[in-house]
């Protein structure tokens, strides 16, 4: 991928983590389950990570120097979880704050990951160097972790997944 368009991608990357990022910590303090308090504060700091990780390589790509690796960007980039920038439009807050309910909140959770699997993937299509590949394997094989989660959640919110005695939707016999 060209080092303009690996610079835009993971800005919008960055800015997609800050979001999540938010909208984790607002649901944890929303939600009743706590359970669901657990799993979304769980996944803020996943979010939070990944913008630290983001946001590092993409200062290191902008400055020449290629790719980092995961866990490099993560102990180098740590420093920026001092000043999380708050985006001024957060459509995911603005969605949690029209039905505050739980199933609302990991429904909307769902969606922001699966989109989250769908960027990740289409990036990891295009990417080149296998630096790159590396990153967003691990980028996006989280993000598929924290959908199946959510699933998980939401089956135990609704009390769902099963039809006609058979079992519709399973966490472990998932593969993707």
């Amino acid at each position: 991928m060209a080092r303009d368009r690996i610079i835009e991608e993971l800005g919008t990357a960055y800015r997609t983590e800050i979001a999540g990022y938010h909208f984790y910590t607002t649901a944890a303090a929303l939600v009743e389950d706590p359970k669901g308090r657990s799993v979304f504060a769980n996944l803020a700091k996943d979010e939070l990570a990944h913008m630290v990780v983001v946001g590092k390589i993409a200062e290191s790509v902008k400055n020449g120097l290629g790719w980092l690796s995961y866990e490099q960007a993560l102990a180098e980039g740590f420093a920026l979880t001092q000043n999380i920038p708050y985006p001024a439009e957060n459509d995911l807050i603005k969605r949690l704050a029209t039905n505050q309910t739980d199933t609302n909140a990991v429904q909307i959770a769902m969606e922001n990951e699966e989109a989250a699997v769908e960027f990740y993937s289409r990036l990891l299509k295009e990417a080149g160097a296998p630096a790159e590949k590396v990153v967003l394997t691990k980028l996006l094989e989280m993000e598929k972790g924290h959908l199946k989660i959510l699933r998980w959640e939401y089956e135990s919110l609704t009390k769902t997944g099963f039809w006609c005695g058979e079992m519709e939707f399973s966490v472990e016999k998932e593969t993707e």
